[in-house]
């Protein structure tokens, strides 16, 4: 990856592995955009859907517009994030998770198209796969880890926070395998493989750099 051209840093990580941080640092220390919050926020808007529902969303394998009526707050206006993304429409009664997969692929890559960035997570390292200039980093952990930092995070106990995390694997598993047709956790997806047990963020970040460089 070129650093003197724009760029595109993919960060996926498993929940509590610390990639989420990880991805804020770098984007930091490369003065770039961050592009995680205003992804789901742009899915907000165009689904009126808070973050656990794309989540959960994101995971089914059929229509979910009977598992929405329910919990929907009445249906605002959607907009853009500056940009004409595609998709980024009033609600549509007939949505479904195909639908929010290529509002989010519209959405990757109007933040590609925009200028150096780093994604965090979401379906980039496939949706920009033919982007000229990017890095696809997977940075995971051993579940002893990822349950604590959850813990620690979070203020829940241990049980709860092996459901948290063994629901999301499972969601974003299914998400990924169903649109791109791979296992999110398949490493020939990936540049370069991290595992967080016995690293910081700040250090991890380091190793990415130093990789890049």
């Amino acid at each position: 990856m070129n650093l003197n051209e724009p760029f595109v840093l993919n960060v996926s990580r498993e929940v509590g592995s610390g990639g989420h941080t990880v991805g804020k640092i770098l984007a930091e220390k490369l003065n770039v955009r961050y592009c995680d919050k205003q992804l789901l926020e742009a899915l907000r808007k165009q689904f009126n859907l808070t973050q656990s529902g794309i989540e959960k969303l994101k995971g089914e394998k059929k229509t979910w517009l009977s598992g929405i009526l329910g919990w929907m707050a009445p249906i605002p206006s959607a907009r853009n994030l500056g940009v004409d993304f595609r998709y980024c429409q009033e609600f549509r009664p007939d949505v479904t998770s195909d639908d929010i997969f290529e509002a989010e692929k519209e959405i990757l890559r109007g933040f590609a198209e925009m200028g150096s960035c780093v994604i965090a997570g979401r379906s980039g390292f496939f949706v920009l796969k033919d982007h000229p200039n990017k890095l696809n980093v997977f940075i995971t952990a051993s579940m002893p880890f990822r349950i604590e930092r959850i813990m620690r995070k979070q203020g829940i106990p241990e049980n709860e926070a092996a459901i948290i995390i063994e629901s999301l694997d499972k969601s974003r598993e299914n998400y990924i395998k169903r649109f791109a047709h791979v296992s999110r956790y398949d490493a020939r997806n990936y540049d370069l493989v991290l595992r967080s047990d016995g690293h910081s963020e700040e250090e991890l970040a380091g190793i990415i750099l130093s990789y890049i460089g």
